[in-house]
C-alpha cells in the first residue's frame, strides 16, 4: 500500500502562497484516491481537496475554491496542493491522505473513504 509523506508547510503572510506536496511511496498509487484535510487547534479535522484516482475529478471546501488547487501525477506518485491568497483562518495541520478505490472517476470528501494517512505538516499563516 502506499504510504503518503507530506510536505511544503511553513509560515506566510497573510495573502502569500504555499505548495505542499505528498509523496507516496511504493504501492499502485493509481488505484488510491488522495485527499488534504485540516485540522486547526480545537477544531474538527476537515476536508480540503481531493482528487480522484485517475486525476480527472476534484472537489474542495467551499472556504478554499478558488484560491487552492489540487493535482497528481500518478507517473511520480505525487500529489499536490496549491494554496494561494491563504487567511489566518487557514492555519492548521494538512493531512495528506489516500484511500483504495475500484471507481477511479470518483472524489470523496468523507475521511472515512481515506484509510492511509500522513504525519502532517503545518501550516501557519499571519495576519
Amino acid at each position: 500500500q502506499v504510504q503518503p509523506v507530506e510536505s511544503g508547510g511553513g509560515l506566510v503572510q497573510a495573502g502569500g502562497s504555499l505548495r505542499l506536496s505528498c509523496a507516496a511511496s511504493a504501492g499502485s498509487f493509481s488505484g488510491y484516491i488522495m485527499g488534504w484535510f485540516r485540522q486547526a487547534p480545537g477544531k474538527d479535522r476537515e476536508f480540503v481537496a481531493g482528487v480522484s484516482a485517475g486525476g480527472g475529478g476534484t472537489d474542495y471546501l467551499d472556504s478554499v475554491k478558488g484560491r487552492f488547487t489540487i493535482s497528481r501525477d500518478n507517473a511520480k506518485n505525487t500529489v499536490n496542493l496549491q494554496m494561494s491568497s491563504l487567511r489566518p483562518e487557514d492555519t492548521a495541520v494538512y493531512y495528506c491522505a489516500a484511500g483504495w478505490t475500484t471507481r477511479p472517476w470518483l472524489v470523496d470528501t468523507d475521511s472515512d473513504a481515506y484509510s492511509i494517512w500522513g504525519q502532517g505538516t503545518q501550516v501557519t499563516v499571519s495576519s
